[in-house]
């Protein structure tokens, strides 16, 4: 519970700095200052707008006073003039502050899945429990920094011009003013930092998580809706959403409660400015010494000030909850950023070598976390026509193999040598079903290529599902074909990727569990056509025939290469 507790300390500004940073000194950098120039000459004429209607103020409330109509007149109609220049002067600051957010959030999100698409990120993420929905971080996290930076930003340069443009003011009207302002807006920002902030940051930054993990458990059900309704789950899965759903209600009403006592502080504090400025002035009013309007315009003034000053006090729910979207995104930046894990590098890395062929090589695999030996110094080539199949019980690395081989586990020793990227196709036994058209299914991962439609109905006849196409109205019909194909169609579409693609190796990691028999046959003698060395992990003795050697795995971590024709299949 010590990593949520995040507070406004020192570090703070260096996390937010490592994630704004970037968009300022890159290549929209040009773009992004000169809109927050523009920006700056809009608050800049907001500002001294202000002060001149503030003026004015004070001008018609003393003309009142005295009873003087023309003087009063004069002032109403200036008033007015100003108006019409200060709002579309507010309306056209916004808008640019609103443009520049977009596209500052619009550069940081390709910048974050660059990253994380990068390496395999998006992978190795999933064993991370430290890094909590990605999704969020990059889907709402981003929107929510991109605005805040840009909203506290122009507050802070806002509330310096205000600063300096209504000091002069105050100052020239009562001395007493400035100097109780100075102590009244120190007090009450040291209240509200160190009073309420360390608790409100950590409840924030809590609330994010929760929220995060009762929409995520929302969406396992709906991805996972029939399994769930044959097991009979929905009790289980109610009651696992349910407290989530209690985990985040709790830590909110814990924020409720905090901000109950911040709303207090905040009503009363801005409250008593009402009454303390007339208060402090009210001799000299009295006395003659000042026109009412001259108090009226001070009090005016000593709000402009204060609210420049307080700008924490005033914003701090919302900062709270800003310095908890630094921390989860400063996270998540140098979690994708930083090397290895010293612990990874103490206990040892698979050394991956890039060559034409597909050799292991005193490769000794372990789990991600090194508490298993899954299989120990293998040492294994596998030739250009040399079909390998993978045997052995459940649980003794089979399936981990091909995730070391496809460079996705790199826990253990040795060295895998392998092929490039592009001459690798891997087949899981769930295959994925982009949801889009039936052609860009054939064409996944490289949807880019151009194939005939003829070219594509051959295909999908020769995996026997020749009727597809006519049963979707065409190739271009796009749907969720996880939900409308049963799982031995979608392997029996995903073997059509490897006959369009036909790669230098093929990894088929139970691709076929789901086809019965005479299907299973057809799909590897369409691959024994094309110039694809195969390498299977399957648990039917028939597939032996349509490979040239065995891998054993007792499971224990040792293991036995023996030629296929020879070899006896355990039943």
């Amino acid at each position: 519970m010590k990593k949520p507790m995040k507070t406004l300390d020192r570090h703070l500004l260096q996390r937010y700095w490592r994630v704004a940073s970037p968009y300022w000194r890159q290549e929209e950098k040009w773009k992004a200052w000169g809109m927050l120039a523009l920006l700056v000459i809009l608050l800049l004429a907001q500002t001294r707008l202000a002060v001149l209607l503030n003026e004015k103020t004070g001008e018609f409330t003393s003309a009142l006073a005295a009873r003087n109509e023309d003087r009063f007149w004069d002032a109403i109609k200036i008033s007015l003039g100003l108006l019409v220049i200060a709002v579309p002067i507010h309306a056209f600051f916004y808008y640019v502050r609103d443009k520049l957010g977009i596209r500052w959030r619009r550069w940081l999100t390709n910048r974050f899945l660059n990253k994380y698409f990068a390496k395999r990120h998006f992978y190795d993420l999933n064993s991370n429990s430290t890094i909590d929905n990605p999704d969020q971080r990059i889907a709402e996290d981003i929107s929510t920094f991109t605005q805040r930076s840009l909203f506290f930003l122009l507050i802070l340069i806002g509330s310096i011009l205000q600063l300096v443009a209504f000091s002069n003011v105050l100052w020239s009207i009562s001395r007493g003013l400035v100097y109780f302002l100075a102590f009244y807006a120190v007090a009450g920002t040291f209240i509200t930092v160190y009073v309420f902030g360390k608790p409100l940051i950590g409840l924030n930054f809590q609330q994010l998580r929760r929220e995060a993990n009762f929409r995520f458990s929302l969406v396992r059900v709906r991805e996972n809706a029939e399994s769930i309704a044959l097991y009979r789950g929905e009790a289980l899965e109610s009651q696992t959403v349910r407290r989530r759903f209690t985990d985040a209600f709790n830590n909110y009403n814990r924020i409720i409660r905090q901000q109950f006592f911040l709303n207090l502080f905040q009503y009363a504090y801005g409250m008593l400015t009402i009454v303390l400025p007339s208060a402090i002035i009210a001799s000299q009013v009295l006395s003659g010494e000042l026109e009412v309007g001259s108090a009226v315009q001070a009090a005016g003034a000593f709000a402009a000030i204060l609210t420049a000053i307080s700008v924490v006090i005033e914003n701090f729910e919302y900062l709270s909850r800003f310095a908890a979207g630094i921390d989860r995104l400063s996270d998540f930046a140098r979690s994708m950023s930083a090397p290895p894990a010293g612990r990874a590098r103490a206990q040892g890395v698979i050394e991956s070598v890039d060559d034409s062929r597909l050799a292991l090589e005193n490769v000794t695999l372990q789990t991600p976390n090194y508490e298993r030996i899954l299989i120990r110094e293998l040492t294994l080539n596998v030739d250009p026509g040399a079909n390998l199949m993978i045997v052995g019980a459940s649980g003794s690395g089979k399936s981990s193999l091909l995730r070391a081989i496809a460079g996705l586990w790199r826990s253990g020793s040795g060295r895998i040598v392998r092929p490039a990227p592009d001459d690798l196709l891997f087949l899981p036994q769930q295959p994925y079903m982009q949801i889009g058209s039936l052609r860009s299914q054939l064409l996944y991962p490289n949807k880019e290529r151009f194939v005939s439609d003829a070219d594509l109905l051959q295909l999908l006849d020769r995996v026997n599902l020749g009727d597809l196409a006519e049963r979707f109205c065409g190739l271009d019909t796009e749907m969720d074909w996880e939900k409308v194909l049963s799982v031995g169609e979608q392997q029996r579409l995903a073997f059509a990727r490897v006959l369009l693609t036909k790669p230098r190796y093929a990894m088929l990691d139970e691709a076929t569990s789901a086809l019965d028999v005479a299907n299973e046959e057809r799909l590897y003698r369409e691959l024994a056509k094309i110039d694809t060395t195969v390498i299977s992990i399957g648990h039917r003795s028939a597939l032996v025939k349509f490979h040239r050697q065995v891998l054993e795995l007792a499971g224990n971590s040792e293991w036995q290469v023996c030629p296929a024709d020879s070899y006896q299949f355990q039943t």
